[in-house]
Order: C-alpha cells, then structure tokens, then sequence
C-alpha cells in the first residue's frame, strides 16, 4: 500500500497530533485526499482517533509511526532503498559529463602526438635531414606551458590566488565535475515546488483569517484569473473552494465571501503564520557552479573542440588505420567525440537564450501578482465592507485532549468510567457552587 509521503510529513511537522485541516493546510492537499490518506496512515500506522464533544475529530500518531509502517509494508521499504540508491546513481550520472570530457581530451590529444609521430617519422625518413622539425617538415605545436600559472586554472577557485583563501570552499560549492553537468544541463526546474507552495500559502491564508477570506486575498497568489467575466463572478476561487471544502456566502448587499470548515479545526494552538504578500517564481539560473567553474567549463569545451578539428585533419588519409591500437580506437569513435564536442557547447548556448525567454515569462506573472497585492492594500470600500461581513465566519475550534468525548487509545469501558467521573466532578462543582452562593 502507497502511503502520501506529504501527509507524513505534515504530521510529523504537526507534533504528530493533527485533523484534516492541519494537513491539508500544511500540506496544501485537498480536503478530500487529505481525509483519505491520513485514515489510511492512522489505519496502517497503528494511529488512534480522538473525538471532541464538539464532535470534531484528531489523529494522534507514535513518533516512530514511519518504523511502524517500515516493518509492515515491503513497498516502503522498496521505495526507501531506492531514493538512497537514485541518489548515488544520480551522482554519477552528474560526474560521468565532466570525467568523459576530461578523458575525451586526454584522449584525443595521446591520439594528436602519436599522430604527429608518425607523420614527422615518414617524412624524416624521405628526408636526409632526419627530420628535422626547424626546417618546416613537422607540424608547429606552440608551447602552452611558457607563460602564465595555467595549473590554477584547473582548480575551482582560480581567481582567488591568496594562499590562505585558496583551499577554502563554500558549504554550497559543488565538485568540479558536478559543474560540467550544471554547466551543461542546469540544476532542474527551481519552480518544481511552485503548485504546492501555491496552496500551502493559500491555505494558511485562510487559516491566519479564520477560516473566512475574500476573493481579493487570494488572487496574489493565483495565475490566470480569466476574462472580464470570470473575474466579475470571481470564477477562479472555485479550485480553491473545491480544494479545500469550502462554500461561498453571500452577504446582504450581494457580496460573496468563502468560508472553509475543514481549516477550522485544528489539532493544537498555533499562532497566524508569516506569508509572503504574493506568490513569488524564483528565476531560472543558468548554473549554480562558481563563476570560476562556468569559465573553466566553457574553456574546456573550447579546447575539446580545436582538439576535435586538429585530429579530424589528422586523420584524413587512413593513417589512423594504418597505425591502428588506440589512434584506430580514436578514429573509429571520432563521429561521437565530434557530436559530444559540438553538444557540449551548443546545449548551453540554446539554454541561455531559452532561460532568458523564460524568465521574462517569470517575471511578468511576478508582476501582476504584486500589483494584486498592492490593490489589496488599498483597502477600497468594498474590499473593506467583504472582510467585515467575512468575520461573521471566521471561528477556530481546538480539537483539545482535555474535552475528548472519545479516543480509540483506551477502551470504551475505561472511557466510560472515565466520563462518569469527569460527570460527578462537574456536578459536585456545580453543587458547592450553588450551596456556596445560597448561604446567607
């Protein structure tokens, strides 16, 4: 049986004692899936229901509910083994870019010398100089080590020279052959999130006012809103009362507000929760490696390809054939070096610019949200007239352990014993009460 890892964690950020509202609050799931999925953990979980005398109910779960569920089901288990071996998998998938890039080059350039070799070596022997190379019968390869430090280059942190800066790394910095990866293919969507952070803020929007919002509270953290006549009726607040349970009221002078039972009821005392003024999409990144590893990155990419065209001229005339072993390896995959050399440098090109057409997009919806948000704080008189018939909604009932009708963590018998007593407890009470205000 699949169990909602969602659900799960909500409880256990909840202090594991919740109701459906806490969840699909935290959680930002539907009321629905919600009130499934938490009856299918408290029933495979071993979790006990806790009835209020308001009727209401709470879910109290052991801090090791998840060893519980572990030990029951093998699914689990499975999933569990898998995302810790996706993870290393993943990582090497991330290295593999930067080692076959390295080793693409080492490659090629052992291929360019032995090349050269034997070139040199043929024409020395028709030549009665012994081939000698001063006098234009060899190849001219310039002398890349006179010069400049070019070893710092190859560390991630080349442009800090100092000593005691140079061996420091920042918590966040990845490897080196993680950047080509990065540099290559990104580091994913940072929007993923973006649909449950929406519902999350919208649930604790409704939450922080009580369980009664407008309209306008909403729409910063929406998209589409629709046309004029959506808008006018207010059409897109139906995914968000079809969500989370809730119905629309209608206030005497025709204004509708929504109230939502479901986040009303809480498990705990919590105090309203900071949220941003209006749902913000973080922008694409080209990379998060250093600037550093970008430019070495890229550097490399530049020598693959000047190294891919020197040995594509070198082995034009089936030399690599002759001379076979490795050159005649190299040779036989010099279509894949090529493509991989062209891929490399082209697939972050087209990314650049599609991440800037990307991030406009961004940030356009950015700004209609925030000019919804500053609409709202403008507070027109209408805006103001909605929340004030909207607080005749708003309520807060706390399902509490010290008014619990019934609990599945005890027996009925003990229960009902226990509730006889609670009952004398209050009725003597009452009676010294009454005697205490008849005496003269």
């Amino acid at each position: 049986m699949a169990f909602n890892p969602a659900v799960m964690k909500a409880v256990e950020t909840l202090g594991y004692r919740v109701t459906i509202g806490d969840v699909a609050s935290q959680a930002g799931l539907d009321v629905k899936v919600a009130e499934r999925d938490l009856l299918v953990l408290a029933s495979e979980a071993g979790g006990h229901m806790q009835v209020a005398e308001s009727g209401e109910i709470a879910y109290l779960f052991a801090q090791n509910f998840r060893d519980v569920l572990r030990n029951k089901s093998f699914q689990l288990r499975v999933q569990e083994w898998w995302n810790r071996i996706w993870k290393i998998l993943f990582y090497l998938i991330r290295i593999s870019f930067g080692i076959v890039l390295i080793g693409s080059i080492i490659l090629m350039a052992i291929a360019i010398i032995i090349l050269m070799i034997a070139i040199n070596s043929s024409r020395g022997d028709d030549n009665d100089s012994g081939g000698d190379f001063g006098d234009g019968g060899g190849i001219f390869m310039p002398n890349f080590w006179i010069g400049p430090d070019w070893y710092w280059i190859f560390l991630p942190d080349y442009g800090d020279r100092h000593p005691a800066n140079r061996h420091r790394k920042r918590d966040n910095e990845m490897s080196f052959l993680e950047s080509i990866y990065s540099f290559i293919f990104g580091d994913g969507n940072p929007n993923a999130d973006l649909e449950e952070r929406r519902w999350q803020t919208i649930a604790t929007v409704i939450r922080n006012n009580g369980g009664a919002i407008v309209a306008e509270q909403i729409v910063p953290y929406l998209d589409e809103l629709g046309d004029r006549t959506k808008q006018e009726f207010e059409d897109y607040m139906l995914p968000v009362l079809s969500r989370f349970n809730g119905r629309p009221e209608v206030s005497p002078e025709g204004q509708i507000v929504y109230h939502f039972p479901e986040l009303q009821v809480m498990a705990q005392q919590s105090r309203p929760q900071a949220v941003g003024a209006y749902l913000k999409e973080a922008l694409w990144r080209f990379s998060q490696a250093s600037s550093g590893q970008i430019t070495l990155a890229a550097g490399l990419g530049g020598v693959y390809i000047v190294l891919a065209i020197v040995l594509g001229s070198l082995l034009r005339g089936g030399l690599a054939a002759q001379i076979g072993g490795l050159v005649g390896f190299v040779g036989g995959i010099y279509g894949f070096l090529l493509a991989y050399g062209i891929g490399f440098l082209a697939i972050p090109l087209i990314r650049y610019f599609w991440i800037q057409w990307r991030n406009q997009k961004i940030e356009s919806r950015n700004d209609q949200r925030m000019i919804r948000a500053q609409t709202l704080n403008q507070m027109s008189e209408t805006v103001q007239q909605k929340l004030a018939f909207a607080q005749q909604f708003a309520t807060e009932t706390l399902v509490s352990e010290d008014d619990l009708a019934y609990t599945t963590e005890t027996d009925l018998t003990t229960q009902e014993l226990l509730n006889a007593d609670k009952v004398d407890a209050e009725w003597q009470k009452r009676l010294e009460q009454s005697s205490g205000s008849s005496s003269p």
